[in-house]
């Protein structure tokens, strides 16, 4: 079998397993329609103020609801010796990696780009400022997938890992967010986003190219 082959085989492999755990698949856009409603509510019907508001909330609850899926990227590899076989198989370890986070964005960063769009139609954006939004999505939920492969390969062997999980991931998360949300407040307050998106693009790019690396490192020290 060709790497190409591999590579299609472990992604649709994991893809299959996500299908089988539907309700786990829906989790991380439940979550993000049930907290997105419940900021209306807490704060009220003004306008204004959600619009202001809204491109902070959508992008941490898109956050968290990243990181409720994390656990599924490695653990049950780990469970039922997938994992030492990756490790030990003869492809390069990091292209392994790097289709594992590809499984985990189509599973659970995808949806979210998808239902991101209809929630800030909710609080009352744009339709420019709505595309900015799903744009930043598309940019930015890839490498929160990164980042938090790197922290559960860190974190996969260990009996109670989720606390240190989400000590290692959520600091790396930070200049994600910040860009993300810089360029849709620019949108909203008329400016260009350009400069934040460029900066989001550049940060995909040196994520897929170093983090399966990273990964790769962590899955060996957490395994042996």
């Amino acid at each position: 079998m060709s790497l190409p082959r591999a590579v299609l085989a472990l992604l649709l492999r994991d893809l299959r397993l996500a299908l089988r755990r539907r309700s786990e698949m829906l989790t991380p856009v439940l979550f993000l329609l049930m907290v997105a409603t419940l900021f209306p509510l807490g704060l009220g019907p003004d306008r204004d103020l959600l619009v202001s508001i809204a491109p902070g909330v959508i992008w941490v609850i898109s956050l968290l609801a990243c990181m409720l899926s994390l656990s599924l990227m490695f653990y049950a590899d780990l469970e039922d010796g997938t994992l030492d076989q990756l490790i030990i198989s003869r492809w390069p370890l990091p292209v392994l990696a790097l289709a594992k986070v590809g499984a985990h964005w189509l599973v659970s960063g995808l949806p979210v780009v998808l239902v991101a769009p209809v929630v800030a139609v909710a609080y009352g954006l744009s339709s420019e400022t709505i595309g900015v939004m799903a744009l930043s999505l598309l940019l930015g939920t890839p490498i929160l997938s990164s980042i938090g492969a790197i922290g559960v390969s860190l974190s996969v062997g260990l009996r109670r890992g989720g606390m240190f999980l989400s000590l290692l991931v959520l600091p790396l998360y930070v200049p994600v967010i910040i860009f993300a949300t810089a360029a849709v407040t620019a949108s909203l307050e008329g400016f260009s986003p350009a400069a934040s998106l460029y900066l989001l693009a550049a940060m995909l790019v040196l994520a897929v190219t170093t983090a399966p690396f990273a990964i790769a490192a962590g899955l060996r020290i957490s395994v042996s």
